[in-house]
């Protein structure tokens, strides 16, 4: 039986308003973050999408933002946490404005902070070990845009679906059969 894996970004934060690089550290939900988890969530009841599990990041943007989708159980885990950026945290998003995700493989290190190879691995490995268990069949996970990206560049080129975006709250739609991952859909909403 093929399982669904619904990995989805926080909703918009106050460092992401402030242009603010946001890794490990942490900052809270906006009311523009909050409406747009409350859209998530009800997308997830208008089309009937129901989870038998939910993980979140350990960030408390995360948890926050699933807590506003869905009132189920769920458990954090720090495998679905963003890239550690190291000294650059808090920081002004203008320090990344010219990087490349081939530069970013290394960059962070020289700052104490970790690869992106190193946050690629962590999200496949804890995700698999999600998916993996018998009872996993429609799956919600909310993570990050760097962690979602490096996930996402483990089982594809990445490069169309980051050119559209990778907003606030986009629903990433994986199918999961046979211990393979593969992208079905990028739910993308817009918001007034």
């Amino acid at each position: 039986m093929v399982k669904k894996l619904y990995l989805m970004r926080h909703g918009q934060t106050l460092f992401n308003l402030q242009n603010k690089i946001q890794g490990w550290c942490d900052s809270p939900l906006t009311e523009l973050g909050q409406y747009q988890a409350k859209v998530a969530g009800q997308y997830f009841k208008d089309h009937q999408i129901t989870f038998d599990h939910a993980y979140c990041s350990t960030s408390e943007r995360c948890s926050d933002t699933l807590e506003l989708v869905t009132d189920m159980p769920y458990t954090r885990l720090k495998g679905l946490k963003e890239n550690f950026y190291g000294q650059l945290e808090g920081e002004s998003e203008r320090l990344n404005c010219h990087l490349t995700p081939k530069d970013c493989e290394t960059f962070y290190l020289q700052y104490g902070g970790e690869s992106s190879n190193t946050v690629r691995d962590r999200m496949m490995q804890t995700l698999t070990n999600i998916m993996e268990r018998d009872d996993h069949f429609n799956v919600l996970a909310v993570s990050h845009s760097g962690a979602c990206f490096n996930f996402l560049r483990a089982i594809q080129d990445p490069t169309e679906e980051l050119n559209k975006g990778f907003g606030n709250c986009c629903i990433f739609v994986y199918q999961f059969n046979d211990g393979v991952f593969k992208l079905e859909e990028v739910i993308r909403h817009k918001y007034n």
